[in-house]
């Protein structure tokens, strides 16, 4: 009986002392990682055109990210993940080990990568200036999205590559899980600032990509391209802004998109700015159908208080979608805390 209740303790002291181990492991894990916690709510007021019904004009947004960075064999590992609006079920995530000169390599679930950190880049004191729209997709390149994607990113000479590529359909998926049906994709963003080459005050970027449109027999007769390029240029309290982008469909029965966009934004002091913008997004008339320009422009105004921003936005489009006669037009008042 003693030695039977012997090997019982000693299986109790056995299981407390790796217990304690692994919460000293924890403990010695958590301490090399820090940990940072940010976040932001918006309280919107919203009214739509007179064609759709407003409802309750109010809304709110939250936002709360977690960060952590440390040390991991010499390389400095780091993950993000945002939940970009609680009430929606909106979130991102991002994990990426910086190798110093060799680059940043990173798998993106949603926060952004590649072709589609510049899709839009004209200036603006808010919002852009499809933001609310019905089509607020027209025109913005993009092909291999930000989810499941391995993303790259490295500065030469000035120039900043940042190059995103995924297999399969562009989905989040969890650990051990696979996408469904779906093409792959990749593309790439050159920005580079002006002070690099002389001019200062300056923005370039240029982007292209590629993306699978599949195999079915007579739908389609290539990959689907991207491509899209833009300047900007900051004078006094002016930032003057520029962007061309075409998206080549290479698809029967689908348009392809020329767009032209121009921005200006002003500070007014410290505090205030305003901006005004117009973006073209003509439709490129797929098999007998016409070409038809889609047109947006919007007035947007932001006063920031230390942490606390107030903004408004008035944005309409005409032909949305390339469809001749459809309209559609958004206001929108934003109070915003950040902490």
């Amino acid at each position: 009986m003693k030695i039977i209740t012997k090997g019982k303790n000693m299986n109790k002291i056995n299981k407390i002392g790796l217990t304690a181990l692994a919460g000293s492991l924890v403990a010695i894990s958590a301490q090399a990682a820090e940990m940072t916690v940010s976040g932001a709510t918006m309280l919107t007021y919203t009214s739509e055109d007179s064609t759709e019904v407003t409802g309750n004009p109010l809304g709110m947004k939250t936002n709360l990210s977690f960060t952590a960075s440390g040390e991991v064999n010499g390389y400095t590992v780091s993950y993000m993940q945002t939940s970009k609006d609680q009430f929606a079920g909106m979130s991102s995530a991002r994990l990426s080990v910086d190798m110093g000169d060799v680059g940043t390599l990173a798998f993106d679930q949603g926060s952004g990568s590649g072709l589609a950190t510049i899709d839009d880049k004209t200036p603006t004191a808010a919002e852009e200036i499809w933001d609310g729209l019905d089509s607020t997709a027209a025109g913005r390149v993009g092909a291999a999205g930000s989810s499941g994607v391995v993303n790259y990113v490295n500065t030469f000479a000035g120039v900043t590559l940042n190059a995103a590529a995924r297999k399969g359909s562009g989905t989040s998926n969890s650990d051990g899980a696979t996408s469904g049906v779906g093409q792959g994709a990749w593309d790439f963003a050159l920005t580079a600032d002006g002070s690099s080459m002389g001019v200062d005050g300056l923005a370039l970027g240029v982007g292209y990509g590629e993306k699978e449109n599949g195999a079915a027999a007579g739908t389609s007769y290539g990959d689907a391209e991207h491509m899209t390029a833009f300047a900007n240029y900051s004078v006094g309290p002016a930032t003057f802004g520029y962007q061309m982008s075409y998206l080549e469909a290479n698809k029967n029965g689908t348009d392809d998109q020329e767009v032209e966009a121009f921005g200006v934004a002003f500070n007014v002091n410290e505090n205030l700015s305003i901006s005004y913008g117009e973006r073209d997004v003509t439709h490129k008339g797929a098999g007998a159908s016409s070409d038809v320009t889609e047109k947006f422009d919007g007035i947007a105004v932001a006063y920031t208080v230390g942490s606390m921003k107030i903004a408004g936005n008035m944005n309409e489009v005409s032909d949305s979608a390339g469809v001749a006669g459809a309209n559609d037009s958004m206001t929108e008042i934003a109070v915003s805390f950040a902490f």
